[in-house]
């Protein structure tokens, strides 16, 4: 084996490991849910069931309002991804695209918001969404989140600085304006990028649990996160319909994932040497 095969099968062998130690909490956390109660704690666990029950996965729509949690986190979900999308990217193309005085000062103030922790700001949102009268409604979770997403803007003009600027000034040249050009040129020649954004959006804000549990009160209004969260009791945990409810919530982003692989692989690569 020449040292070139042999680097290779150590580097394969390490990325095999990090890959199981990844995967094991979720395949820990679906054979726990389908485990008799009796098992469960079982010494020495076992990591392979020996019997399967489903008797958790009705008890979680039963017992609390998931459907419910469901349509309240798509939504909101769907609707800051679709949100974020148009917005980053228009900035993004005015950032990457459009020569304007002062762009590099603004583009670098807009990156250093990123440094700012949500927390700083939280007391200040909060006491603004009370004076709109928004807590305890889905807005702060959406508005906020649609109208600046500086990573998502940073991310997209790096993708957009490596489309050749030709394609827009043979466009310039047919007559076409920075809204058609924006549409039907650059967003296309984005979609990896798009697609990874909107991925990473969407996985943000289906998992999010800070954010509901701050501004959220009402039972009927709460996101998966904060349902799940309902699961744990004061004193015990059921952890068979606790696995089972987290497991019922990582379907869509699995489902998301395996139809957006090959756009996300791309997107990042790509995000990151252009520019």
């Amino acid at each position: 084996m020449t040292r070139t095969k042999r680097g290779n099968f150590f580097i394969h062998l390490l990325l095999i490991a990090v890959a199981l130690t990844t995967i094991f909490p979720f395949y820990w956390m679906i054979t726990t849910s389908i485990k008799p109660s009796d098992a469960i704690f079982q010494v020495p666990p076992q990591l392979v069931p020996k019997s399967f029950t489903l008797e958790y996965f009705p008890k979680v729509f039963e017992l609390m309002p998931m459907a419910r949690a469901y349509l309240n986190s798509t939504k909101i979900a769907v609707l800051v991804t679709v949100g974020t999308l148009l917005t980053s990217s228009i900035a993004a193309y005015a950032f990457a695209k459009i020569k304007f005085k002062g762009s590099g000062a603004l583009f670098a103030v807009f990156l250093a918001t990123l440094m700012i922790p949500g927390q700083v700001t939280l007391i200040p949102l909060y006491i603004l969404f009370s004076k709109f009268n928004w807590i305890d409604t889905h807005l702060p979770l959406i508005v906020p989140a649609i109208m600046i997403n500086a990573y998502g803007v940073f991310m997209i003009k790096q993708f957009m600085g490596g489309i050749p600027n030709a394609y827009l000034e043979s466009a310039k040249i047919d007559g076409a304006s920075h809204p058609r050009i924006y549409w039907q040129i650059v967003m296309p020649l984005c979609k990896p990028a798009v697609i990874t954004l909107g991925l990473f959006t969407f996985i943000g804000n289906w998992n999010n649990f800070f954010g509901p549990l701050i501004f959220l009160n009402s039972e009927n209004k709460f996101t998966v996160p904060l349902i799940i969260s309902s699961f744990k009791g004061v004193y015990t945990v059921d952890w068979g319909l606790l696995m089972a409810a987290s497991t019922v919530a990582i379907v869509p982003i699995i489902i998301l994932y395996l139809l957006t692989q090959k756009y996300y692989v791309q997107g990042i690569a790509m995000s990151g040497i252009k520019g």
